[in-house]
């Protein structure tokens, strides 16, 4: 996992791959796609319900290609929202609950930052998290919980790719913003593919709010 360090409130905390926040990073990168089906939508089933989300091939067709494929393997099952900030965000799709303990998964590479071309980060979009690196993003991905202009292209070194929109259960997503959260530990892989546990920042502490699966919505 590649990541980078934030001191806070005089504890050194390890940045979870991939998350938004307000430094300001570089763009570019290669630029690869496959056919997307442009109805493409999905749902999120969620341990406190259902997510009904509309795609974007159009403005973010490598990014959606992507998002689909690790869909199409399952990867997203049993993962969890391991970051969740009320007046933010909320972050998942990293990391599985192994003994109890938020462990992350293996992805493949990274892609293109999309940003530069993509809808922006309004309340109710899907966007890519990503780490230091713009053109890292694998699995993770983050719902707006409300208007965050701060990460649309070219802030933040190249911005964050919104790639769909929740079009059904946006009360499932404020539910979601409003679990406790706090300090808890999370064992990250590095960039060799060891494990390392470290505290993070925002972690749903009582009831880890899973996702069950994330599949594509059957066509009428």
């Amino acid at each position: 996992m590649k990541s980078f360090l934030i001191l806070s409130a005089s504890l050194l905390f390890l940045s979870c791959k991939g998350e938004p926040d307000d430094k300001n990073y570089a763009n570019g990168g290669p630029v690869d796609s496959g056919p997307i089906d442009i109805s493409s939508k999905i749902i999120i089933e969620t341990s406190m319900g259902a997510i009904k989300v509309k795609l974007h091939p159009e403005t973010a067709p490598i990014t959606v290609a992507n998002f689909l494929d690790y869909v199409d393997q399952k990867h997203f099952d049993g993962t969890i929202f391991h970051r969740v900030m009320s007046n933010f965000m909320i972050q998942g799709g990293g990391f599985e609950l192994k003994n109890d303990v938020p462990t992350e998964k293996k992805t493949g590479d990274g892609i293109q930052n999309e940003s530069a071309r993509t809808k922006k980060n309004l309340r109710g979009t899907l966007a890519m998290a990503r780490t230091s690196d713009p053109h890292s993003a694998t699995a993770q991905f983050f719902i707006n919980v409300v208007d965050n202009p701060n990460l649309d292209y070219p802030n933040n070194g190249g911005g964050y790719a919104v790639f769909g929109e929740v079009t059904e259960g946006m009360e499932i997503v404020n539910k979601i913003k409003m679990v406790e959260v706090g300090t808890g530990y999370l064992n990250s892989l590095t960039p060799d593919g060891r494990v390392a546990s470290g505290p993070h920042q925002n972690v749903p502490l009582i009831d880890p709010v899973i996702i069950k699966s994330i599949r594509r919505e059957p066509k009428s």
